[in-house]
């Protein structure tokens, strides 16, 4: 069994995003997926995890802060479920940072293209909560210089919470270089009130939240993968 844990949101759409994922595995690959979530909406992780254990569980989460090292651990501790890495840190996720940042940029106009692009994450006050946003601004970074026929396009990590550059710190920088077509690049995964906040800021525009683009189903799908091949070489070896 494939279970995706997920944070929880009270925001409907949050849910929605989350389902097209979901959809999107199961189309991939055939593999029935569930999701156990972590706050606010049910069933919880616990729940899923106590009806299915031996699961192989991957956190759809993009750093490695509390809920990837504390919170998901703590609640498969002897539930023989397999816990996979997250997404911190993935060129999958920059590349669909990249797909999405490229649609933001066409709502403005088919030819127009920013000039500097925040990557907003969550923010983490935990060591290592931040390696992923940090990691998905460089890769972002590079595919923008790969591609790119003009002037260099600056790229700096900023955060929401609980860690600094903030956004509006980061928009201001660059506004203040004379910067002014500056993209917010969404490094979060579905809508809730951290994309409210970004969608009030005051960047050009702001690119879509990223649980149910293409590139995350195809990772969670490999991470799932994975895992269960290596179970199975592990069982085979302690048959012999």
């Amino acid at each position: 069994m494939l279970v995706i844990a997920v944070h929880g949101s009270a925001v409907p759409e949050a849910a929605a995003t989350i389902d097209r994922l979901v959809a999107a595995v199961e189309a991939i690959s055939g593999v029935h997926a569930l999701v156990g979530h972590l706050d606010v909406q049910r069933p919880s992780l616990a729940e899923v995890v106590r009806e299915h254990p031996r699961a192989v569980v991957v956190p759809l989460l993009l750093g490695d802060g509390f809920h990837r090292r504390v919170d998901i651990p703590a609640v498969l501790e002897g539930t023989g479920c397999v816990l996979t890495e997250g997404l911190s840190g993935e060129r999958d996720v920059a590349r669909a940072l990249h797909g999405r940042l490229r649609e933001a940029e066409r709502r403005r106009g088919p030819y127009t293209r920013a000039d500097a692009v925040v990557v907003a994450g969550a923010g983490s006050s935990r060591p290592g909560g931040n390696t992923g946003t940090e990691a998905c601004a460089a890769q972002l970074s590079a595919l923008l210089e790969f591609e790119g026929s003009g002037d260099p396009v600056p790229v700096l990590p900023a955060y929401l919470t609980s860690a600094g550059p903030t956004v509006p710190e980061a928009l201001a920088a660059f506004q203040n270089a004379g910067y002014r077509r500056i993209a917010v690049a969404t490094h979060l995964l579905a809508p809730g009130r951290f994309t409210r906040a970004l969608n009030a800021s005051a960047a050009w525009t702001v690119s879509e939240p990223l649980a149910d683009h293409p590139r995350l189903a195809r990772l969670v799908l490999g991470r799932y993968e994975s895992a269960r091949g290596t179970r199975a070489l592990r069982a085979a070896r302690l048959a012999c």
